[in-house]
């Protein structure tokens, strides 16, 4: 599944829902401060997906998450990766001789939910804390990150169940 934390801006709430229904993304929960997406621009730009991937708030209130949020998603049996430009992130690169990632847990993890932050300033330090795992797509030219629907497309691509 994908969480996203305060996503603000409707195109790229659309454009994370069309890459969450191309790319097999089960579900997206997002959180109480995330754009609606039912709103107008967000099914627009998602092309009618966000009717397709099934999807809730994970809490009522600002304060449900994250804290509660991540409590339930283990409950249910979730890891939770926080996508997060962090000395210690993981990349989320493939190795080429095992075209599997680096971390072994992360490879074997069942149940994934790949956590989002919102455009700008990412995610809360208090939801980066709480993951089980931070990771990073490695970027090249000093570019330091991508638009928060890029990244989500390749989390998205690269984290899939194998």
């Amino acid at each position: 599944v994908a969480v996203l934390e305060g996503v603000a801006d409707s195109t790229n709430v659309g454009a994370l829902f069309r890459s969450a229904a191309a790319l097999g993304v089960d579900a997206i929960l997002a959180t109480p401060t995330c754009c609606d997406p039912f709103c107008r621009r967000a099914v627009r730009v998602s092309m009618g997906t966000v009717f397709q991937v099934p999807w809730t708030y994970i809490g009522d209130a600002p304060g449900d998450w994250p804290e509660r949020g991540i409590a339930r998603l283990r409950a249910l049996g979730f890891r939770t990766a926080a996508m997060a430009l962090t000395d210690d992130s993981v990349s989320i690169a493939l190795r080429p001789d095992t075209r599997r990632l680096d971390d072994p847990e992360l490879n074997a993890a069942l149940r994934l939910a790949i956590v989002l932050g919102t455009e700008g300033d990412g995610l809360a330090q208090t939801t980066i804390a709480a993951c089980d795992y931070t990771v990073k797509i490695p970027m090249s030219h000093k570019v330091d990150s991508l638009n928060v629907a890029a990244a989500g497309a390749l989390a998205f691509w690269q984290l899939r169940a194998r």
